[in-house]
């Protein structure tokens, strides 16, 4: 009776130590059968592929190869097994990672020889573990409102002057005048340009909102009194404070100084009525206030279902607390930017409300930061106990309501996106979107009139806003003191 001449390679010795609740040091120890095995693997395909002067393709003799090759071709294998051997460990040992895996100084510098077991080390952060609290009966308030006619003519103006006739101007700004032009700028200490450029878009805050205007995505107090009065070919200069968690680490807590010169402005003369009808080929203004109440309608219900999503988010972060990955904090204070913008561009809010509110966004604290990293974990682990998933038709119908939203076609808009790279964060807020409404059918869900509701959002706005001021300030007073 025949018996096998092949030979088993000996499994690596896998070891998994917890060095924090979020980090684990996986220690893989590969055989020196393995590793023997894995360099004549590699030898053998060099010599099939390489010809060497002399030689024909495929002949060449490996002891001439390893002299030439034998170097680079050990690193190279080296690489190979880490790879194969780190992503088997995972497998093996359920070790759910968050971010790359981090050699050990050791590690990196143990070189690969034969007849010689080969032993790395490494770091990985991985998702953190924590406790579900009970799902039933969230309590959830429900803001009403009805549609009447005073929000119809708000709305109407708001068109009126979105389809409005710009005009160009020299004379001396005033509210909601638009301009562009150069700006420039240095962080304090330095006197390099941190960044310029010729195209800053900036609008004259409204009476409404205190003065507070963006500027290259800053929110900046006391914006109108810059601005106010200034004609084209006039300079200004404002100073702010880098946010803490601005996705440019280099500008967080750095006092900014910025230089802007008016290039060119103008300003919107409101379009009639019937030049809006004539414009959607609606028949008449009634057909008109008929399709701006529909549309309101649809815009509150998006309202409506972000406030109830958003109550959801809240209380599962007072219900769970964990550990987080270090290393993952920072980078997902610019992941909230990016799908805050998705979520308001998806309620409708037009692209100058988006900056405004991106703006105040990035003055927000370290907590608020972690609080929207740890949901995240929270609604992956609840998507994966739900069965969620993600279509490319969900993420079509998204898209859709963007592009509907902005103006323009599903094409621009996925376009648009896939250039940013927020297709992936498109999927993710409908996923986490799907995860919040699964728990919303089981939650206790109040009606409260929309007049209460936005006191309440009036309250906590301020809060958040006098909370993101003191941030600031503390950062500005932290710069100074260096």
């Amino acid at each position: 009776m025949a018996t096998s001449t092949a030979t088993e390679i000996t499994p690596n010795t896998v070891t998994v130590e917890e060095i924090s609740p979020t980090t684990r040091r996986i220690t893989i120890t590969i055989p020196a059968d393995a590793v023997n095995d894995r360099i004549e693997m590699s030898f053998g395909t060099l010599q099939l592929e390489t010809a060497l002067p002399g030689f024909r393709k495929g002949k060449a003799p490996k002891h001439l190869l390893e002299k030439r090759f034998g170097g680079a071709l050990l690193k190279e294998t080296r690489s190979q097994l880490v790879a194969d051997s780190y992503s088997k460990a995972l497998e093996e040992k359920s070790v759910r990672p968050v971010s790359d895996p981090e050699l050990s100084p050791e590690s990196m510098t143990q070189e690969l020889v034969r007849g010689q077991p080969f032993t790395f080390t490494v770091d990985v952060e991985v998702v953190p573990e924590f406790e579900m609290p009970n799902l039933d009966g969230i309590p959830v308030r429900r803001p009403v409102v009805n549609v009447i006619e005073e929000h119809i003519d708000q709305e109407l103006l708001r068109q009126r002057y979105r389809w409005g006739t710009p005009s160009r101007i020299d004379g001396q700004l005033t509210h909601l005048d638009r301009m562009v032009g150069r700006a420039e700028v240095k962080i304090e200490g330095s006197d390099d340009i941190f960044f310029e450029t010729e195209q800053a878009l900036v609008v004259v805050p409204a009476d409404e909102d205190e003065g507070k205007g963006q500027l290259l995505g800053l929110m900046i107090d006391e914006l109108d009194k810059a601005l106010i009065g200034k004609s084209v070919g006039d300079e200004i200069t404002v100073t702010t404070v880098g946010p803490e968690f601005h996705e440019r680490e280099d500008v967080r807590g750095k006092q900014l100084n910025i230089k802007y010169t008016i290039r060119a402005a103008e300003r919107i003369t409101p379009a009639e009525v019937t030049d809006l009808v004539a414009k959607f080929g609606l028949g008449s203004p009634e057909i008109l206030r008929e399709q701006v109440k529909f549309a309101l309608e649809q815009r509150r219900d998006a309202e409506q279902a972000a406030a109830e999503r958003e109550q959801i988010f809240e209380w599962l972060l007072e219900q769970i607390t964990f550990e987080l990955p270090s290393k993952l904090t920072e980078r997902q204070a610019a992941r909230n930017l990016g799908r805050q913008r998705l979520d308001m561009l998806q309620r409708g809010l037009d692209e100058d409300t988006v900056e405004r509110r991106l703006a105040e966004m990035r003055g927000q604290s370290e907590e608020i930061a972690q609080s929207r990293l740890r949901l995240f974990f929270v609604l992956a682990r609840l998507a994966e106990q739900f069965g969620i998933g993600v279509t490319e038709a969900d993420i079509a119908g998204r898209i859709h309501q963007i592009a509907q939203s902005q103006g323009v076609r599903p094409d621009q808009a996925r376009a648009q996106l896939q250039k940013s790279g927020a297709i992936n964060d498109v999927a993710l807020q409908i996923r986490e979107q799907k995860t919040a409404d699964k728990l919303l059918e089981r939650a206790a869900i109040t009606d409260v009139p929309a007049e209460e509701w936005n006191k309440e959002i009036q309250v906590r706005a301020e809060e958040k806003l006098k909370a993101a001021k003191s941030g600031a300030k503390a950062a500005g007073q932290k710069t100074t003191s260096k």
